[in-house]
């Protein structure tokens, strides 16, 4: 078996890649280190996943980097409806704060190029994550999932371009542009879609050292929000988002719609060091904006359609289904039958939300379900004059659950 795997990725048996490609520093660098190490033919896929502004210049820069089949794909609303939305509908956090933007997005990536490959007829894929992150589990476990034969080559585990030095050095050598931010150094790495904006690196390697104002390229600070609150009423069907303000709009729509209204008002900035798959900590801060919206509506509208129980099992899922995402494992099959006891739970949770944005607080201000509302007034009210609860109940209630506590004490 390890003869085999090794003779599966000899360099002379590489005729084409296809390498998922940003048209950023790193990924440009490695196209000319593919076609030079392996002499093969680099076929670029770029996904547009909402990042804005970066697909007409990675097409410019894999044109002048001499590749031929350049593949884009607007995936925005199949991002959206396909994994944002399921992902949601578990209320997923990871280490209780992560909106698992990065993470959400490679499952997707990988089933393209796995499926790029196979219309190419290539040898192999390729990716631009580092051998720290957890970028590359996620990408190669994702992609051995659909396709346990496939080659993946991960250039940062083989060259020796190990510095950011060596990589200006290299691109330099190579007339590759890099692009500088206003103090001459190269940027933030930075990972950006529909749902967020990552950022890591240079002065946040320093955990003690605050993000510097300027590195926020989304959202608003509070000081500088708009001193009035904004109102907004959303609809939810099944658990997902379809409407704002009584207008219907598809997944990619709407959640654009909520990224640009919670950056107006400062919502959705984070700051964590989280604790990554491959074993080492990591400093990271993100700008969520519209999921952040999103999670705690989905919140409010749960809190009056879910029973008790079913409430507090998705509570109790809600970690290790976060970190089966966030570890890579989304085509796995814990993922899938999580996935449909979660989207057995949200046929009911339907209804709207109304919420104010005010200065980075999102305020819940009221929450109506026409037929799946399991919350009754009759109950709940102090003025019982129906009696539709009777009191003396809860003394047997108590006695029966204090039993264990009295015999206890008494032991």
């Amino acid at each position: 078996m390890r003869q085999l795997l090794k003779k599966s990725m000899n360099k002379n048996n590489i005729k084409k890649v296809v390498l998922a490609y940003s048209g950023g520093l790193d990924t440009s660098i490695i196209v000319k280190w593919l076609q030079e190490n392996y002499k093969c033919e680099v076929i670029t896929y770029t996904a547009d996943l909402g990042q804005k502004g970066e697909i007409d210049s990675a097409k410019k820069r894999a044109k002048e980097l001499g590749v031929n089949q350049i593949f884009l794909d607007d995936l925005k609303e199949e991002f959206t409806k396909e994994y944002i939305f399921p992902m949601f509908r578990g209320n997923t956090l990871y280490e209780e704060q992560y909106l698992l933007g990065t993470a959400i997005a490679r499952p997707l990536i990988s089933k393209k190029l796995i499926e790029v490959a196979k219309e190419c007829d290539a040898d192999a894929i390729s990716h631009g994550a580092t051998g720290k992150g957890n970028d590359q589990v996620r990408f190669e476990l994702a992609a051995y999932s659909l396709n346990p034969n496939i080659n993946i080559i991960a250039p940062w585990r083989e060259w020796d371009l190990n510095s950011r030095d060596k990589l200006l050095s290299y691109a330099a050598a190579n007339n590759i542009p890099v692009d500088m931010d206003k103090k001459n150094t190269p940027p933030y790495s930075m990972d950006a879609n529909l749902l967020h904006i990552s950022y890591e690196g240079k002065v946040l390697e320093n955990p003690w050292s605050s993000p510097p104002e300027d590195m926020w390229r989304w959202t608003s600070s509070p000081k500088n929000a708009p001193d009035e609150a904004e109102e907004l009423e959303i609809e939810f069907f099944q658990g997902d988002p379809i409407a704002l303000n009584g207008n219907k709009m598809s997944p990619a729509n709407i959640l654009e719609s909520l990224n640009d209204l919670g950056a107006k008002h400062a919502i959705g900035r984070l700051d964590i060091v989280e604790n990554r798959f491959v074993g080492m900590k990591s400093r990271g801060c993100y700008e969520t904006p519209g999921g952040t919206i999103i999670l705690q509506a989905r919140r409010a509208i749960e809190s009056i359609t879910l029973d008790r129980e079913v409430a507090h099992l998705k509570t109790e899922l809600m970690p290790k289904y976060a970190n089966i995402i966030y570890n890579g494992f989304w085509w796995s099959p814990e993922r899938e039958n999580i996935q449909k006891l979660i989207d057995e739970t949200q046929k009911v949770v339907n209804g709207f939300v109304k919420l104010s944005l005010y200065k980075g607080n999102i305020i819940i201000n009221g929450r109506k379900s026409e037929n799946d509302s399991l919350y009754n007034s009759n109950l709940a009210t102090f003025d019982d004059d129906e009696g539709a609860y009777n009191h003396k109940d809860a003394q047997g209630f108590i006695a029966l659950n204090a039993l264990r506590l009295k015999n206890r004490s008494k032991k």
